[in-house]
């Protein structure tokens, strides 16, 4: 078929269902609807059709097809983005939506190296389950787990509640599958730890969010279970008084791997939403959450008789006081279609750059409310408002400009993607935006892959 013949729209679709299938090209305008809004419902677009391929060859064929008719293509996993990166953008022509969830396999744990390899398609729960039944640990963790996909974390360096002790996800991936725009199959997964032949192409590929190639597989590291863990909630003054506390609070010994903090807008949200009650005996402008490995008796903790504090020793009061901080972001969904800030601020900045932007907050009168949550340990805050339009960025400049002024990052775990685009000038230099334009070009010429993601034009 001509390259003309692929201009008609039917004739794409036509082409798009004989490499994956007629009931894996939906072109109905109801049935795309769940893939062209992402989760925060501020962004989204048209699609031309939404292709569910299984395998690493019909990926291929289908980035040829497209490429042929010269229509760009929208990766995707599970849509749990918070910045646009993963749904068509509102202007220019539509795009395929690529849709990798059927890609969902896992293969056995090797208990040797401790490596799992699998598809883009499976979620980060099932790995997670897939490493514990063989007596490992995949060390990202995140609330979305049974959603998030890990092709899309990969895509976006998710980061998650165990930074802290094991890094972002790029330190977990040790080998990769993907194709570039033209169809070319790259795979290197040997799963070697020392591999010095050139560039690490899994590395540059992990946080591209989809504008350099279509991850389709990623061989991941694992950890060796840490043992039992006591988790503990502190009423903090100040992030000051937090990071103080986060810094004393440990035992010798024991390792922290969670340190998270949660305000009091969004604790009184979650009681709302999990009709509980406060779980200290005080409220307090926030609430710290630390886990420490210590075989679950609490004795990684020093120092906190004085503070109004709650401790969770056993699996089921472990999860109690997690869910407080896991069910933030639904939360805040309360307060209607939100604004959510993504930003790191250097620890020694923390407090000052925390107390600028409430006071930034309370002075904006068309926001109705807001409130942070995040990991307070890597200094990662998510900030959520509501109350202007989806399209109004005032505040969201404001923020950002904010963190700029602070020497943090306009994006800590979530990515760039359409949302952020404009303000990338705010964490990277000129120089940097170049070299990294160059890299798009030189991997994706015709600019096919998830066009207006991380580059505003």
């Amino acid at each position: 078929m001509r390259n003309a013949d692929l201009t008609r729209p039917e004739a794409l679709v036509s082409m798009l269902r004989a490499v994956v299938g007629t009931d894996q090209v939906l072109d109905d305008p109801d049935a795309m609807t769940p893939y062209v809004v992402d989760w925060t419902r501020r962004f989204g677009g048209r699609a031309r059709c939404v292709v569910r391929p299984e395998t690493t060859d019909e990926v291929s064929s289908v980035l040829r097809v497209c490429a042929e008719a010269d229509v760009s293509v929208v990766p995707q996993g599970g849509n749990t983005g918070l910045v646009g990166g993963s749904v068509p953008g509102p202007d220019g022509p539509p795009p395929v939506i690529l849709s990798m969830t059927r890609m969902n396999w896992i293969s056995d744990v090797d208990t040797l190296s401790g490596q799992v390899s699998c598809g883009a398609g499976a979620t980060l729960g099932s790995v997670q389950r897939a490493a514990l039944a063989a007596g490992w640990e995949y060390a990202v963790d995140l609330a979305a787990r049974d959603t998030a996909t890990i092709g899309g974390t990969v895509a976006t360096n998710a980061g998650g509640v165990r930074v802290l002790a094991y890094g972002m996800t790029r330190a977990q991936v040790v080998g990769i599958e993907a194709v570039m725009a033209d169809g070319t199959v790259l795979r290197h997964m040997p799963g070697l730890l020392k591999d010095n032949t050139g560039f690490d192409l899994a590395a540059m590929l992990t946080g591209s969010e989809g504008t350099l190639a279509v991850i389709t597989a990623v061989l991941l590291r694992l950890r060796r279970l840490e043992g039992p863990s006591s988790v503990a909630l502190i009423g903090c003054d100040s992030y000051a008084d937090a990071l103080d506390v986060m810094r004393t609070a440990v035992a010798p010994g024991a390792a922290l791997i969670a340190a998270e903090v949660m305000d009091d807008t969004g604790m009184g949200l979650v009681e709302g939403l999990l009709r509980v009650h406060h779980p200290l005996a005080h409220r307090h402008p926030l609430v710290l959450l630390l886990e420490v490995v210590d075989g679950g008796t609490g004795e990684g903790f020093v120092g906190l008789e004085d503070r109004d504090t709650v401790l969770g020793l056993d699996t089921g009061e472990r999860a109690r006081l997690w869910k407080f901080r896991e069910s933030q972001a639904d939360g805040f969904a309360t307060l209607g279609i939100l604004h959510k800030l993504d930003i790191s601020i250097p620890l020694s900045q923390l407090e000052a750059c925390a107390r600028e932007m409430s006071e930034l907050l309370a002075r904006a009168s068309h926001v109705s409310g807001f409130g942070v949550f995040g990991h307070v340990g890597d200094g990662n805050l998510h900030v959520e408002f509501a109350g202007p339009g989806p399209d109004d960025d005032r505040v969201d400049r404001a923020i950002l400009e904010c963190v700029a002024r602070y020497d943090g990052s306009i994006s800590a775990e979530h990515g760039i993607g359409r949302a952020k685009a404009k303000y990338l000038e705010l964490s990277r230099s000129p120089g940097e935006i170049r070299a990294m334009r160059a890299v798009k070009i030189a991997w994706d010429p015709r600019g096919i892959l998830n066009p207006g993601v991380i580059f505003n034009s």
